[in-house]
């Protein structure tokens, strides 16, 4: 062993150009990644990782739903993995670094090992997970979905995309239909480093996050039903309007989702009107709302808040107003022994560090169901992703990476 675990640390530079060369894979014109799921591309991304674990030693494994397990022996291969990873996946017009840094930090901490001659006890995994993106086919985080039991294979293999090929076919075109059960194996812990992907940490000059959970996602249509009628002649006072209602409501649901919780969160991401004409009031207006706390009782307060107020807003207006709950996500807490060997990875390599929340879903989440999971954010900057001009800075990348592989260690016990 050339160096005892406590002072092991990762190859920034390497860990670097393995993002570069993956980069290369999809790359756009304004500098980011088109490597959408079960592309071409995504298949050559695919192969180079395969390639590298290989190179490495590693026994590669593919479920029937192409995600790839890439396993280093430990010295007693019966004790649960220890796993971590992300998805190669990208959107459309993305950037370098979303799920690919998880991927690749993965593999720089087996590389590491690999060059310190450090074994462990447990045996260790990177993974790649198929369609976290959601970008080509719907759902996201369809793969890791499917492992863990919110999906049926069927389900997963029968999603399709906009020209009507499914996974099924295209995990079979490329050659990545594996023969394995998409089924967790014994896990003892699980880690997912992964940019931020928002500006909390640039904002507050940390360089890493301990993730401890994901906040919760609640999804509603708000209908606002009025009376159509001539934008000229009719005055203001007799008219039922439903997007005056709409703007009340959407006024006073921002004041009281400030004033409640730094944590909460509002988007109104859709607007229709119809019958969509300039000079008519609308006889109806469609309002696609989404709000998220990390708790529970902060999500459940958002939700009926959004009721009182909608109820205020139909008496004051005079217009009707549906609530249509679309979807349902709640919080979801991480392991406090994973939450503890991150904390403590950070606090032994002495980087400034804070707890936070995840505002985005993630892999983890459906992982966190069947196995105790954390994960390690780095700064991008300006909180951008999803976004050819993401970036992240190669010495936040290391010092996560260098996070990852004491926090493995933790939980792995050398052998």
């Amino acid at each position: 062993m050339e160096n005892p675990p406590q002072q092991l640390r990762i190859d920034g530079a390497r860990l670097w150009r393995s993002l570069m060369e993956m980069a290369e894979i999809g790359a756009t014109p304004a500098g980011g990644c088109n490597r959408q799921a079960l592309t071409d591309e995504d298949r050559k991304g695919r192969d180079l990782f395969v390639r590298w674990c290989r190179e490495i030693g590693c026994e590669i494994r593919v479920d029937r739903m192409g995600n790839i397990f890439a396993r280093r022996a430990g010295t007693d291969n019966n004790l649960p993995a220890i796993i971590t990873g992300s998805h190669l996946d990208t959107q459309p017009t993305g950037g370098k670094f979303d799920g690919v840094y998880g991927v690749l930090a993965g593999l720089e901490v087996l590389r590491t090992l690999v060059d310190n001659g450090v074994q462990t006890k447990a045996p260790l995994e990177v993974v790649v997970w198929t369609n976290e993106e959601g970008a080509r086919f719907s759902p996201a985080m369809v793969g890791s979905g499917v492992w863990a039991g919110e999906f049926s294979l069927e389900y997963g293999h029968s999603r399709m995309d906009k020209s009507g090929i499914t996974i099924g076919q295209e995990l079979e075109r490329i050659g990545y239909l594996g023969d394995e059960a998409v089924q967790p194996t014994p896990i003892k812990a699980a880690f997912e480093a992964h940019i931020e992907q928002g500006p909390i940490l640039e904002k507050q000059d940390q360089v890493i996050g301990v993730v401890t959970g994901v906040q919760g996602i609640r999804w509603y249509d708000v209908i606002f039903f009025g009376t159509p009628c001539h934008a000229g002649p009719t005055p203001m006072e007799d008219r039922r309007d439903p997007v005056q209602a709409m703007a009340w409501l959407c006024e006073k649901l921002y004041g009281e989702v400030r004033a409640y919780s730094e944590d909460a969160r509002i988007t109104c991401g859709d607007l229709r009107a119809s019958p969509g004409s300039r000079n008519t009031v609308p006889e109806k207006v469609v309002l696609a709302l989404d709000l998220r706390h990390p708790t529970p009782e902060g999500l459940e307060h958002l939700h009926r808040t959004l009721y009182r107020v909608a109820k205020q807003v139909q008496e004051a207006c005079g217009v009707a107003v549906d609530i249509r709950e679309e979807w349902f996500s709640p919080p979801v807490a991480f392991d406090s022994g994973c939450i503890e060997a991150v904390d403590s990875a950070v606090q032994s390599l002495g980087y400034s560090h804070r707890k936070m929340v995840s505002g985005a879903g993630h892999d983890s989440v459906y992982v966190s169901r069947v196995a105790p999971v954390s994960m390690i954010f780095v700064p991008c900057a300006g909180g951008l992703s999803h976004n050819e001009a993401e970036s992240a800075e190669p010495g936040h990348l290391e010092a996560g990476c260098n996070v990852l592989l004491h926090s493995m260690l933790n939980s792995a016990e050398l052998g």
